[in-house]
């Protein structure tokens, strides 16, 4: 497991080399141009805020298993993550839309169903703030967490794709196929490390763990 003192390093070091990758090795995009380097950031964004959501209801049924403080405190603080991931991914998308389409915001189907996800996650750590007793309200909150995150596949992965939208085709095609240039692929997998390993790093930091202690 890598050490907490590490992680910052290489978080910093592979950081230099996807800005790198992105604005200097990249090549423009057809029908995309130079904007497609702004899927870089937003993607692992999008795909960070999913797995932070994850992690939370994981970490929230783990509390109402084992009644564990630690566990309320890890399910909050992936959800709080969660949520600033979703704002970065939705400005950097709304950038991308301006320079596009015209318009910051145009309720694209994707747009919507992110908007949504962003009232969802919100009404959370309202609840959670609403609640001062503390196990009442890690009860309470890690109940909504696990049912929070069933909407998340919907919004995020299937309610788009049933209705036409001006984002650009995933990186997975509809015959289940890798559609895409192989410097580009492997710029956006760096992109997804290095998304991943960040918000490991600030889970850690948001509980206050230890150098030698890893999230389980």
């Amino acid at each position: 497991m890598i050490q907490a003192r590490i992680l910052p390093w290489l978080i910093g070091v592979l950081t230099a080399v996807l800005i790198y990758l992105v604005f200097f090795v990249v090549p423009p995009a057809q029908g995309l141009g130079d904007y497609v380097r702004i899927a870089f950031f937003h993607i692992p964004m999008a795909w960070v805020s999913v797995l932070a959501f994850l992690m939370s209801a994981w970490w929230g049924a783990r509390y109402l298993r084992r009644q564990e403080m630690e566990a309320d405190r890890l399910s909050a603080a992936s959800a709080k993550l969660g949520l600033v991931f979703v704002v970065l991914a939705t400005l950097s998308g709304a950038i991308f839309s301006k320079l596009t389409w015209g318009a910051y915001w145009n309720w694209d189907p994707r747009q919507t169903t992110i908007f949504v996800l962003l009232l969802i996650y919100g009404a959370y750590l309202t609840l959670r703030a609403a609640m001062p007793e503390p196990r009442r309200r890690a009860r309470v909150t890690a109940v909504y967490a696990l049912f929070s995150f069933l909407t998340v596949p919907f919004l995020v992965f299937i309610i788009p794709r049933l209705y036409f939208s001006l984002h650009p085709s995933p990186v997975i095609n509809g015959s289940g196929s890798l559609d895409m240039d192989p410097v580009m692929l492997g710029t956006l997998l760096a992109g997804l490390i290095d998304a991943t390993l960040l918000y490991v790093w600030l889970v850690w930091r948001s509980v206050g763990r230890g150098d030698k202690e890893a999230l389980s």
